[in-house]
């Protein structure tokens, strides 16, 4: 009975969001993003019409730049491997790093850089539509 008892106490200590509802308990979900912003502070809006998810893996060699360029749709990215660092044209930065994940820019002209000695990975998801394009070139 003190077992069981213990075991409940145990349980119930558990940070509900180590665990999902309905899977094993071994399987364990980290969340590492959860919000309504951009990395700037820009409200996150999902544009209408059809809509369709993308996934991708990016890889930039070290020392490479993505080039200035801007996304019209919400986009979030999880840095695999390597290190980021995302410049906007008013000077703000950002660097994130492997295992960080954010929510990039909307609207907004942005540069990647791979500051690191490392090919740096990175998975971006894109929530856009049948209509746009993930990612436009800026001149």
């Amino acid at each position: 009975m003190i077992l069981h008892l213990l075991c409940l106490v145990f349980l119930l200590s558990i940070n509900p969001a180590v665990f999902a509802e309905g899977y094993h308990p071994s399987v364990q979900i980290y969340e590492n993003l959860s919000t309504t912003k951009t990395w700037d502070g820009a409200s996150i809006q999902y544009p209408s019409g059809t809509a369709k998810v993308t996934g991708a893996i990016i890889t930039l060699p070290p020392g490479t730049e993505t080039g200035w360029h801007m996304h019209p749709v919400p986009c979030l990215a999880l840095i695999l491997e390597g290190e980021l660092l995302i410049e906007l044209k008013d000077g703000r930065t950002k660097r994130v790093k492997a295992g960080e994940t954010f929510a990039e820019v909307i609207g907004t002209a942005h540069n990647g850089k791979n500051t690191g000695k490392v090919p740096l990975k990175i998975a971006v998801f894109y929530a856009g539509n049948t209509d746009l394009k993930n990612t436009i070139l800026c001149p």
